[in-house]
């Protein structure tokens, strides 16, 4: 069939529904924010506003074999919700419901499209607090997070988006039965080891085995007592990533521990003025929330550490709007460079020791590779993300930064690390991955597709 008659029959299938055909609506749902990854022509568009309406979608869709690319925010830096040619952009961002607040059970059960500050606000209000904090809360929703793993700033302590799932509701095809049945996954219950972990399964699966239509997450109860903040300042990333390592020998656990470079704080600076001075090559941002005593003496350790390893100075800011104002900065740093120019984000994560190690590598592939680099890093955990800057339109500055890219790739599994620490697999690093994980384990991955999605229908061509 032509493109025309397929979205005809699409649309004769789904008659109660309101599809996008618009080419410039569609062209803006095509792709999310990861730079240079290839999107392909849908052929409709829908936002769906309940799990009745995913269903039906995803029931007329497999009948006539047209592929389905979930999306949130499309705030994805891997192209992992990028659309494929003749498929249907699932857009679930009208999803956007707070279903229920159990104070009792410290758990929340939300639809996907809820933003997640917007939980995090709505739990503060009865003391509660939801921990995983990627750096784009403000605008990510839950359901892109779950089927990212996203991490955030305070996951060296408190976990990441897996360690709050507790129970899924997905839209899914194969020995679930036909395509287009909702099943639950997962309890209510803090524990639980009756059958597979089909939620952890389902956490981090990036779209490609059922849409994700309502999550079931843990909650804490919310901190008493404002944190304590550490600043370190160092003369070499290299030095900072020493000082890292020496906080993980000697067993401290800050609620966070984030880096930034010299360029990531000039660039915040010229476009927020927050009044943050770069001052040196490498800024350690450490957040120690233990309660009274213990809180003292974890943040004068960490600071200690700093001094020991080097830093040109570290103190402990006495000042809560200043703590906050640089942690603002460490949120707004890839905001703030992608003003100046076409930004590849890396994503990878090695053993906590080797931060030193694939920092001092970074640098030297910049500057093999002639790519301006900019870096920032969930450095507590490992986690780094590498900004390489190009010129708009200069093709030879994005071929460098492509090569630069994918040979970072390949430092961090030298290292003992991953290709993807929380952004995802999808367009970007599927070579990254099989070289990480390797033939049999990739086998074993795609046997799962081909079990749970035999037709090959949810969100092809990524991460698997």
């Amino acid at each position: 069939m032509t493109t025309a008659e397929d979205r005809e029959a699409l649309a004769a299938a789904l008659p109660d529904s309101n599809l996008i055909t618009d080419p410039d609506v569609l062209a803006a749902l095509s792709a999310d924010d990861a730079e240079w990854a290839e999107a392909g022509s849908p052929l409709a568009a829908l936002r769906a506003t309940s799990t009745q309406e995913v269903r039906a979608a995803v029931r007329a869709c497999a009948a006539l074999r047209v592929p389905v690319v979930t999306r949130g925010a499309g705030t994805g830096l891997s192209g992992g919700a990028n659309a494929t040619d003749g498929c249907l952009v699932l857009d679930l961002s009208r999803m956007n419901r707070i279903l229920e607040i159990d104070e009792d059970n410290l758990l929340a059960v939300v639809q996907p499209g809820v933003v997640n500050n917007d939980l995090k606000a709505a739990v503060a209000e009865r003391g509660l607090w939801y921990p995983p904090d990627p750096a784009s809360a403000p605008w990510s929703t839950i359901g892109g997070n779950v089927a990212t793993n996203a991490g955030g700033l305070c996951c060296l302590k408190y976990g990441v988006t897996r360690d709050y799932v507790l129970g899924l509701e997905a839209v899914m095809g194969g020995p679930a039965g036909e395509y287009g049945t909702a099943v639950r996954v997962g309890r209510r219950t803090t524990k639980g080891v009756s059958g597979y972990d089909l939620t952890g399964l389902l956490v981090g699966s990036e779209g490609t085995l059922g849409v994700l239509t309502e999550i079931t997450v843990r909650l804490r109860p919310a901190l008493r007592e404002p944190p304590h903040t550490v600043v370190g300042a160092f003369d070499s990333l290299v030095a900072a990533g020493e000082a890292v390592a020496l906080c993980t020998r000697r067993g401290l656990r800050p609620a966070a521990l984030e880096l930034l470079d010299r360029a990531c704080v000039e660039a915040v600076e010229n476009w927020k003025h927050l009044g943050i001075e770069a001052g040196a090559a490498a800024l350690l941002l450490a957040r120690v929330d233990d309660p009274g005593q213990a809180g003292e003496k974890e943040a004068a350790a960490v600071a200690r550490a700093f001094d020991e390893a080097g830093a040109l100075w570290a103190e402990r800011s006495t000042d809560e709007v200043e703590a906050e104002a640089l942690f603002e900065v460490r949120r707004l740093a890839y905001p703030a460079l992608e003003r100046l120019g076409p930004v590849l984000t890396e994503d990878v994560c090695v053993p906590r020791s080797a931060v030193p190690r694939m920092l001092a590598r970074t640098e030297e592939i910049g500057k093999r590779h002639g790519v301006r680099v900019a870096t920032i890093a969930h450095a507590g955990d490992g986690n780094l993300h590498p900004l390489l800057i190009t010129p708009p339109g200069d093709d030879a500055a994005r071929r460098a930064a492509q090569a630069a890219f994918e040979e970072l790739l390949t430092e961090a599994v030298a290292l003992g690390g991953t290709v993807t620490g929380e952004h995802g697999v999808g367009l970007l690093k599927r070579g990254g991955m099989r070289a990480e994980l390797g033939p049999e384990i990739c086998a074993v991955q795609r046997a799962l597709k081909d079990t749970l999605d035999p037709l090959g229908l949810f969100n092809p061509g990524k991460a698997v």
